[in-house]
């Protein structure tokens, strides 16, 4: 429920550099239930990750988590080379825990998925004074910040409660239970329940909670060919399932299947995401200069919160590289970085 000094010009050119790890075959490939992640799934079950794996010389293990925050912390912890996760979760998990980190794959932003969502109430101004459920310190805590500053709360006008992302809909149906934040597909599992309102979602921030495919820098450095059959893998899959054919209808019912759902609840799920299944978008999105602004505003309030390590005396404790090159915090520390090398690439068929 989130930059690029790499040895990767802004070019379709792969150029390395000497890097820490070491050059190798096997990678490992961690993701979770998601709408915009599920195409990782059926890349996997259809044979696609296979076919791009093999175009390099190389194996790819995909593997689901049911707990996103658990699939970070592996990755964290070097048991996997890439993962999908946040821009926000991105800096505050294995950033701020010292991996450094890149974004190879801008695949969407979410326009809807995560939503704030009071029982039996309208008005998010009802939230002050209630417990809230969400996944401490992910997007779900940012969405909420974003959310009281529009109605002039904060959060000590309410006590928020940790929950785990699969506890979310039993949560909302017990009694205790009168506000939560959380992201699709539980939303949607929780909407269709009579006493839910959704009183606020990520599409009144577009463009701040963005979900991506992010490797461990060194191996990426080391193994450029990971990341583009990642992009390989991602393209190609986003061609079969939002075309309009019998093959992108299947599709997008297995993946709705996948997660819980089905053909007509995933494509409303879609809806309320603003999927990059045109590389040039996403090289747009990764080089406008919004996303410095985003990073920023994610970067003060993940340092607000106490996430950006202990002891640190500010935001700029960690540096985050944008594609071209601008980096915000230590550019002696550089541990997030983002870079439109490999999706330039898929863009201009050079993979």
């Amino acid at each position: 429920m989130k930059t690029f000094a790499l040895v990767l010009a802004t070019t379709t050119t792969f150029a390395t550099a000497p890097a820490l790890a070491q050059e190798k075959t096997d990678f490992k490939v961690a993701w979770s239930i998601y709408v915009g992640w599920m195409p990782w799934g059926y890349a996997a079950d259809t044979g696609i990750v296979d076919k791009w794996a093999d175009k390099y010389g190389i194996t790819i293990e995909v593997t689901q988590f049911n707990d996103y925050v658990e699939s970070m912390n592996q990755f964290t912890a070097g048991a996997y080379d890439a993962v999908t996760l946040t821009n926000m979760d991105g800096l505050s998990i294995p950033a701020a825990g010292g991996v450094d980190t890149t974004a190879v794959i801008i695949g969407d932003f979410s326009d809807g998925n995560d939503a704030v969502i009071l029982k039996d109430e309208s008005d998010l101004a009802a939230i002050a004074g209630k417990d809230v459920n969400l996944v401490e310190f992910s997007v779900s805590h940012y969405l909420l910040a974003r959310a009281l500053d529009t109605v002039g709360l904060t959060e000590r006008d309410l006590n928020v409660v940790n929950t785990a992302d699969p506890d979310m809909v039993g949560a909302f149906q017990t009694a205790d239970v009168t506000a939560l934040v959380t992201w699709n597909p539980m939303v949607s599992e929780i909407l269709d329940l009579p006493d839910a309102n959704k009183v606020f979602d990520s599409s009144q921030i577009p463009g701040e909670i963005i979900d991506m495919m992010v490797a461990n820098t060194e191996v990426l450095e080391a193994n450029p060919d990971f990341g583009k059959a990642l992009a390989g893998i991602w393209y190609e899959t986003m061609d079969i399932m939002t075309a309009d054919t019998p093959e992108g209808a299947e599709a997008r019912a297995a993946m709705g299947a996948a997660s819980g759902t089905d053909q007509a609840g995933f494509e409303a799920q879609l809806a309320a995401t603003r999927l990059f299944a045109d590389p040039a978008d996403a090289v747009a999105f990764v080089d406008s200069p919004d996303l410095e602004t985003t990073m920023d505003r994610v970067r003060t309030f993940l340092f607000d919160k106490g996430l950006l390590g202990s002891g640190a005396p500010s935001a700029d404790v960690i540096g985050i590289e944008l594609a071209d090159g601008t980096v915000l915090g230590d550019e002696n520390y550089v541990k997030l970085r983002f870079t439109d090398s490999y999706m330039k690439a898929a863009a201009d068929g050079a993979l």
